[in-house]
């Protein structure tokens, strides 16, 4: 069994492993990043459409050209790459990490280091969790698979479409399957408001005339070999109008359901998961309940854009080198989540340093405001023209916003949208 030992080891070649790594090999110290992937870049491989790199590079480029310019930068460096490598055990040695994995190249292999960047991303919900009745026949894919299939594999899963749920990969996939000539007859949302974000409603499903059915959900999936149909019922009051209930004829329902992040191999070490984002509980630097591992990215929670995420990494691969050189904070505050807000990460703020935090909301709601609260007293409120669960919103606080936590023992931030 091959051992090899590097300063720190990052979990996941996609774009938050990369800029995670990124920035530890720019510090100066020794990087490996394990990808089961036979290439880095993650999901970004097949998202072929545009969209991506705004923030980060200013332009707009595809998911692979954002991924080879991160790929390009990554070779540049002393970044160790294992591609085609599983991370199958993560064990603490003394002040050590221990990680086991297997390659068809290398065959087992276990990595050590001080320090660990959690950036597995995430993977999508199937019939399965949402429980769907109605047979099994063929044709009901997630949209990420579909995705898979139309853009890297060459194949068109059906012709005749119904997406369920309305989530961002969903909604691509809508414009995609029109692209190559499928007819998508509708997407159906079981919540009153879309899940995904309002350019890809407009984008991907106004501009081809494919209607949204808002507070519908799936109530049955037909056909025996092949899939048939769908039937849908409306939801009105909270109730289920059975006697409203229709028929859509397809052959091919594609699943858009949400994202869970990929966090079996954190728990097995010990990681604590936030069952409100079921990624890991995180400090000021980005450090998850066991000391040097840390999280950023889909990993962490889902996000909206990439370059969201990679902005986050780069934050955990800097906390990741600090935390190596011996750099703690003196004192963090805890962050919680008030009225109408679903989650905020971090769990907790450092008062010496600036702070990047983001939340999603609970409600849908036009002229809302950000408010934060430091013990109970209004330190910033912000005006939001709109705001709903599907789009994430983000807060930055520093040292001039936290002051006055410096002098209480014992503080509490609560970030609430009104």
């Amino acid at each position: 069994m091959r051992e090899m030992r590097f300063d720190s080891v990052v979990i996941g070649g996609g774009a938050a492993g990369m800029a995670a790594a990124l920035e530890l090999a720019g510090r100066g110290l020794s990087c490996a990043v394990v990808e089961r992937e036979g290439h880095l870049g993650g999901i970004l491989t097949q998202c072929i459409h545009n969209g991506f790199g705004l923030i980060e590079f200013n332009e707009e480029l595809s998911g692979p050209e954002f991924a080879e310019r991160f790929e390009e930068k990554v070779r540049k460096t002393a970044i160790t790459p294992f591609c085609g490598t599983t991370v199958i055990e993560m064990e603490q040695e003394g002040d050590e990490k221990v990680l086991s994995c297997v390659s068809s190249e290398l065959g087992v292999v276990r990595l050590r280091a001080k320090a660990v960047v959690l950036a597995m991303g995430c993977r999508e919900r199937n019939r399965g969790n949402i429980r769907i009745p109605g047979s099994r026949p063929a044709g009901v894919y997630t949209a990420g698979l579909a995705q898979r299939l139309v853009n890297i594999e060459g194949y068109v899963p059906g012709k005749d479409i119904v997406i369920i749920g309305s989530g961002d990969i969903g909604l691509i996939m809508a414009r995609r399957m029109s692209w190559v000539g499928c007819k998508v007859h509708a997407v159906v949302e079981i919540l009153p408001y879309p899940s995904g974000l309002t350019r890809n409603i407009v984008q991907c499903l106004n501009d081809f005339g494919i209607p949204l059915y808002l507070s519908h959900l799936t109530t049955d999936i037909y056909g025996k070999d092949r899939v048939e149909g769908v039937e849908i019922t409306p939801i009105e009051n909270g109730a289920l109008m059975t006697e409203k209930a229709f028929k859509i004829p397809c052959d091919t329902v594609l699943l858009s359901v949400g994202l869970v992040p990929e966090n079996e191999l954190s728990k097995k070490m010990g990681v604590e998961i936030n069952p409100m984002t079921n990624g890991p509980y995180v400090d000021s630097s980005l450090m998850t309940s066991v000391p040097g591992v840390f999280a950023a990215g889909n990993v962490l929670h889902v996000h909206d854009l990439v370059d969201y995420v990679v902005e986050e990494a780069r934050r955990a691969g800097a906390f990741a080198a600090e935390w190596l050189s011996g750099k703690r904070s003196a004192k963090e505050i805890r962050v919680k989540a008030g009225p109408n807000v679903r989650y905020v990460n971090q769990s907790r703020v450092d008062p010496a340093r600036d702070n990047k935090l983001y939340l999603r909301t609970l409600i849908v709601k036009n002229d809302a405001v950000l408010e934060v609260k430091l013990n109970n007293k209004v330190i910033r409120q912000a005006r939001k023209s709109h705001v709903q669960p599907s789009e994430m919103l983000s807060l930055s606080l520093g040292p001039a916003d936290l002051e006055a936590a410096l002098q209480a023992p014992d503080s509490t931030l609560e970030i609430s949208i009104l």
